[in-house]
């Protein structure tokens, strides 16, 4: 009886093993197509058997040896959720780079360790949620409103960057083998989605046909059309009154037919049951059940499909329908090579030697390296020495691992805190000092001050301030947010506002703060206190050396901003307005603080020679005129003969980083199409206005407010379009 205990569990163990059990059970047969041995199992299995695997939550059939599998994964910034990994910057700070192979390098490293420990968990019969290879990333919803708590899992506010980033991190994720995906990436939440998360489970996002087409919805139709992202997700609210998982405008007219999605859609986790509980669409669990069935979602994350019998039995649904979305989830199981022996897949060799690397290590130094944005200056006190007499280093983040993480993180035990990062890098005998200075979000409640006092004896002082995913997130992961995860304000908490002041009121030494966050800050009353401010997002586990390889020049800073970071709320139109009039780069017309696309750099560059011709090739000459080698991102942005009436004030149509070393000039060009002019009419087509078009070419957005703030000249030319 032991002996059979053994071998049993043993066949639990591992993933597929072909023998005399499994040899007559065709879907495992290898010589047939994945549709043939899918149609085979499907055959075989009872509707109770069947309706068990569209939860997300697959429990095993034994009689038919097939092992458990759990559907919900996270990768955002690294695997996540599961233990071990490397723990990049927070996508945000992947939208900051403005850098397409630096992002697929990223989604190829987190695939690769996501495998290997995917190979390592089959081994000890950890099948459970998180632990499989179904990632539900990257987020692509466009970060519309800087109150939103979950934009920092986004690349930004900008369709065509976001389509870019996404892109290639889904190629990375899913790898380029023609028959086995390393793994399967999900585009999400579609769409019309970002907050308030207040209202998710209940909230209609009306939006006009131009604003969906040409804001909401581009970073998807990239994501299914080129990078070919196996699996959607459904987003909690309704989009123009239908519920974004039943919805059969969204999910049939458009991702299906329109843009020929052929992968599995998943709803958002308990997205079903708002149907009947909160959007009130449905009456019954089996009428969202069929409801969200027959629009095509595949996967219920939840638990409505369990009345999925039932919705048969009142004839809701059909038992044909049930075998359509049935074969649409396993194809995805069979794609990744659940179902093949060991061995057959090319993956199966990925070792846990991979999972937090020095190599990965290095890639996520990298990314903070280049999201880190410097938003200010002044008289170029940075880069600092590193043999500076004395460095003091305040605030409640230098030393907190917390906000290196953002939220849905992996683990590791090798982070480097800011402060970590700035010990290492100065010079033995530099004498430096570090206070917490003030309780992250409120008062101290000693009223005794040293930490102000000891900052003006210094040669420098380096604030560390911000927030952190205790302050912004998901519904109910922002443990410091009294607005379930969204912002009231954009401000610095006011305890932090008032300690940079006296800081500043006792010291006229020069004064850095360095800012954590996932989504704008508004700190117009510190920007002109201090000498110089540095946005570091949520960098990763390498954040403190990045953030230290910045401050003290072993790399100068090309960080742009994703977003734009206004002066206050009062810019900002009404939180659940999903109208883009006022907001974005593209059309709002009030002065922000920081615009999208700026960042600045130790060193200065100049633009020359924008030239375009008949077949839409543009080209353009850069130099770096100052003395520091470093990289520019490089923007290219368009405005149409209808500019800031029906049209963006400006438009990002291609950007590219390149590296230039002091005094270097580099020819940079972009092949553009006569596509690439086409603007979206108010029934949400593309058109091609004719008149006069004006290119612009610069590192920021081409406006007065970048120039103000210490931004390089951009260079134009117009060109009519017949």
């Amino acid at each position: 009886m032991q002996m059979y205990k053994f071998i049993m569990l043993a066949l639990l163990l591992v993933p597929i093993s072909i023998n005399s059990q499994t040899s007559n059970q065709k879907w495992f047969d290898t010589t047939l197509s994945h549709e043939e041995r899918i149609d085979h199992l499907i055959k075989s299995m009872t509707l109770e058997e069947k309706t068990s695997q569209l939860l997300d939550v697959c429990p095993p059939i034994e009689r038919l040896n097939i092992p458990e599998y759990n559907w919900w994964n996270e990768a955002l910034h690294g695997v996540a959720r599961n233990g071990r990994a490397t723990v990049f910057p927070q996508a945000i700070a992947f939208g900051a780079t403005f850098d397409e192979d630096l992002i697929y390098r990223v989604g190829t490293a987190i695939s690769d360790e996501a495998r290997a420990k995917y190979n390592e968990a089959i081994k000890i019969n950890n099948r459970g949620r998180y632990a499989g290879l179904t990632f539900w990333s990257p987020n692509v919803n466009i970060f519309r409103d800087a109150r939103w708590g979950r934009g920092q899992e986004t690349y930004g506010e900008d369709p065509f960057l976001t389509s870019r980033i996404g892109v290639n991190f889904v190629k990375g994720l899913q790898g380029d083998h023609p028959e086995y995906m390393k793994a399967a990436a999900c585009a999400k939440h579609y769409a019309v989605h970002s907050g308030p998360e207040e209202l998710r489970h209940e909230f209609d996002a009306i939006v006009n046909k131009k604003d969906l087409f040409e804001t909401y919805l581009p970073a998807f139709k990239a994501l299914v059309q080129e990078a070919k992202v196996e699996g959607v997700m459904g987003a909690y609210n309704r989009t123009l009154g239908e519920p974004c998982t039943g919805s059969p405008y969204l999910l049939q007219d458009i991702l299906r037919d329109q843009w020929g999605f052929k992968g599995y859609i998943v709803s958002d986790c308990g997205a079903i049951s708002d149907f009947h509980k909160f959007h009130k669409v449905t009456k019954t669990p089996e009428e969202s059940a069929a409801l969200a069935l027959i629009n095509g979602t595949t996967i219920n994350c939840g638990n409505v499909y369990k009345v999925l019998k039932s919705a048969l039995e009142q004839k809701l649904i059909t038992e044909k329908l049930i075998d359509k979305r049935l074969k649409e989830s396993f194809l995805t199981r069979f794609k990744l090579g659940m179902f093949d022996p060991i061995g057959t897949n090319p993956y199966d060799q990925i070792t846990s030697e991979v999972v937090n690397s020095e190599k990965h290590r290095a890639l996520a130094r990298e990314v903070a390296e280049k999201s880190v944005v410097l938003l200010k200056n002044k008289n170029n006190i940075l880069p600092l020495k590193k043999d500076a007499r004395t460095v003091y280093v305040l605030g409640p983040n230098a030393s907190s691992e917390e906000v290196l993480l953002g939220n849905y993180y992996g683990l590791t035990g090798s982070s480097q805190t800011i402060l970590d990062g700035i010990v290492n890098k100065v010079s033995v005998g530099t004498s430096i000092n570090y206070k917490y200075g003030i309780l992250p979000f409120r008062d101290n409640l000693n009223p005794i001050d040293w930490a102000t006092g000891d900052a003006a004896k210094s040669d420098v002082t380096i604030a560390v301030m911000g927030i952190s995913g205790l302050f912004e997130g998901e519904e109910g992961e922002a443990l410091a947010s009294t607005f379930k995860g969204d912002k009231k304000d954009l401000k610095l908490p006011e305890n932090q506002i008032n300690f940079i002041k006296k800081i500043r009121k006792k010291s006229k030494k020069p004064l850095v703060l360095v800012l954590t966050g996932g989504s704008p800050i508004a700190i117009p009353e510190l920007h002109d206190l201090v000498d110089a401010v540095v946005f570091a997002w949520y960098p990763g586990e390498e954040g403190g050396n990045a953030v230290a390889n910045i401050l003290f020049g072993d790399v100068a800073p090309s960080g742009k901003l994703p977003i734009t970071f206004p002066k206050s709320i009062d810019q900002l139109p009404a939180y659940d307005d999903y109208n883009m009039t006022g907001r974005t780069y593209k059309y709002m017309e009030k002065e922000p603080l920081y615009p999208f696309g700026f960042g600045l750099s130790y060193t200065t560059f100049t633009y020359k020679n924008l030239t375009i011709d008949r077949k839409y090739n543009v080209s353009v000459a850069v130099t770096n005129t100052g003395g520091y080698d470093a990289q520019e991102v490089v923007q290219l942005y368009i405005s149409s003969p209808l500019a800031g009436k029906e049209d963006p004030i400006y438009d990002l149509k291609a950007f590219k980083r390149v590296q230039l070393k002091s005094g270097e000039t580099k020819t940079i060009s972009f092949n553009l199409s006569k596509e690439t002019f086409n603007q979206f009419n108010q029934e949400g087509k593309e058109v091609l206005r004719k008149g006069d078009y004006t290119i612009y070419i610069g590192g920021s957005l081409p406006s007065q407010r970048s120039l103000d703030l210490g931004a390089s000249k951009p260079v134009l030319t117009t060109f009519k379009v017949k």
